[in-house]
């Protein structure tokens, strides 16, 4: 069970602390999930909506809205399947995987000792969203490779739950960014193995892009 928040000054040091306390005993969690695109230079938005289930290097989003698509990682494997043209394409993570860690798993029981291995972080304040004082977070990538993706992720964490209510990637060099808002998040929540399993309908095509 989460701890609850804590007493006294906010500071850098106690969110990351906090992050180390609930992080032993992090399971899962399941949640609502917006991810709202930001195309600067034209002003365009555009938002997907779905649900969310998270345990351990096991991730499943179904987006519903406005159109249906699932992320699956399971391990080492990410698959993106969509069923209005029947195909799911398979990735195999390999080398690449701790870089994607950092963006699919991030919050989700991360500790603040894990937190600052990739990032170098700053306390920017504390936020209310959803009703739930919240720490706000910003993390800059210390790895060449992820800066040349995105030049900075701001994380709003619950000082509750001590888990994200809200992330924003700001991506390298075009001022865009996207937002992904989680609403009724539910901690260590009981989630069938199903959930995790590529199973597709018959008829799916299978696409593997090329290794990069």
């Amino acid at each position: 069970m989460a701890r609850t928040q804590a007493k006294g000054a906010l500071t850098l040091d106690v969110i990351l602390q906090q992050l180390d306390d609930n992080a032993r005993d992090y399971h899962s969690m399941t949640a609502n999930v917006d991810r709202t695109k930001v195309t600067v230079v034209v002003n365009d938005k555009s938002t997907e909506s779905g649900k969310i289930w998270a345990r351990g290097d096991n991730m499943r989003i179904d987006l519903a809205s406005p159109d249906s698509r699932t992320i699956l990682r399971r391990g080492d494997r990410l698959y993106i399947y969509t069923p209005g043209l029947k195909r799911v394409e398979e990735y195999d993570l390999g080398k690449h995987r701790d870089m994607v860690d950092q963006f699919l798993l991030l919050g989700f029981g991360t500790s603040g000792k894990d937190l600052r291995k990739p990032y170098l972080v700053t306390l920017l304040g504390e936020d209310t969203l959803d009703g739930h004082k919240a720490a706000w977070l910003e993390l800059t990538p210390k790895s060449e490779q992820v800066r040349n993706q995105f030049s900075k992720i701001q994380l709003w964490v619950d000082e509750t739950s001590w888990l994200p209510l809200q992330q924003k990637f700001f991506e390298t060099g075009s001022g865009d960014y996207f937002i992904i808002h989680y609403s009724n998040v539910v901690r260590n929540s009981k989630i069938d193995d199903a959930h995790f399993k590529p199973d597709w309908p018959a008829g799916t095509v299978k696409f593997t892009p090329p290794v990069q």
